[in-house]
């Protein structure tokens, strides 16, 4: 049997290699890696596509970008979405776009095996009938970064599923940032957050498993009345108001972030209740006033907007350094 031109198109490494790690074992398959949809598209075009396996958020060139560009100029190929992006209207606009069904990440064999089955893509072997080669499954060297932007990429899309239907809105994805600073340079990693705007700050503590660290969500001050006003709330009459709207939301948000990322890892946080950190200040008067609880830090960063409006949020999970060593270890177990 001839093998079928499998493409998987994600930007992360870490996806690609738990994608084609759930592709059965017997599938006669030549299998293709894009780093982006536009790697992806070009891939397409030339013939190693014929199944497509697709994430959403991705530089370049989205993953809906690429469905656009298929649909657009007739393209055949059948496209199965693998997205952290759980959003309900995702799943709708990618449909409508010609993808044949939605995987949300990270896809489980058995749930990959059964839409593959009902697409009629992959057959299993009859009974009594010879085996088909094995996948030749390329060897995958994946860095910490990328492992935990992904882990990342996945609690973030649930955490946006949420807030949307909070909101009644729907959320824009980012690709999350991971990098780890001095306090400092933190402060100037985040210089365009500010603007030269006011801002307002609810941080919540965790700790689990010897991972620790605070999440950190950071709202312009010039936004809430429309935040507001997505929940029904005309006017915010005085700043206890407006304080326990903004932790409404980190609640929403950043337990969330944080029950995605521990799911993933399989560790358990306690989390401390959210509290004001600052409000109506600037991001480097923020960040000096708290410059002692942080001192060096692995920052993730994930700013999500709401699409037609001139709504963002930016949340920041703060991990101590002393976590670093027991998350590559998690990571390291996730990979093997």
């Amino acid at each position: 049997m001839a093998a079928i031109p499998l493409l998987v198109c994600d930007d992360s490494g870490m996806a690609r290699k738990q994608l084609i790690r759930a592709l059965p074992a017997d599938w006669p398959v030549s299998i293709t890696q894009a780093a982006n949809g536009k790697e992806g598209l070009k891939a397409i075009m030339d013939g190693l596509g014929q199944v497509v396996l697709l994430d959403l958020t991705m530089p370049e060139m989205d993953g809906y970008q690429v469905l656009q560009m298929l649909k657009a100029n007739a393209i055949e190929a059948k496209v199965i979405v693998v997205s952290g992006d759980v959003q309900e209207e995702a799943v709708r606009r990618v449909t409508e776009l010609g993808a044949l069904a939605f995987l949300k990440k990270p896809a489980a064999p058995e749930l990959v095996l059964e839409t593959l089955q009902q697409l009629g893509i992959y057959d299993p072997r009859p009974a009594g009938s010879p085996l088909h080669a094995e996948i030749d499954r390329p060897e995958f060297k994946v860095g910490f970064r990328d492992a935990f932007r992904e882990v990342n990429n996945v609690a973030m899309g649930q955490a946006a599923a949420l807030l949307a239907k909070a909101l009644g809105v729907f959320v824009q994805l980012p690709i999350p940032n991971v990098n780890i600073f001095e306090v400092g340079e933190l402060s100037m990693a985040l210089a365009d957050i500010d603007q030269g705007q006011r801002l307002s700050a609810v941080c919540q503590g965790y700790i689990g498993d010897g991972i620790a660290g605070e999440a950190l969500l950071i709202f312009h001050d010039s936004e809430v009345i429309d935040i507001a006003k997505l929940l029904g709330i005309e006017h915010l009459d005085n700043e206890l108001q407006e304080q326990e709207l903004l932790m409404d939301l980190a609640s929403i948000l950043i337990g969330a972030c944080l029950s995605g990322i521990a799911r993933q890892l399989d560790v358990r946080f306690s989390q401390g209740h959210p509290q004001m950190l600052g409000q109506h200040c600037a991001i480097g008067d923020l960040m000096h006033v708290n410059k002692s609880r942080w001192k060096k830090t692995l920052a993730v960063e994930i700013s999500y907007g709401i699409e037609g409006m001139r709504i963002h949020f930016d949340l920041l999970l703060l991990f101590t350094e002393d976590s670093v060593k027991r998350l590559t270890d998690k990571i390291s177990h996730m990979m093997d």
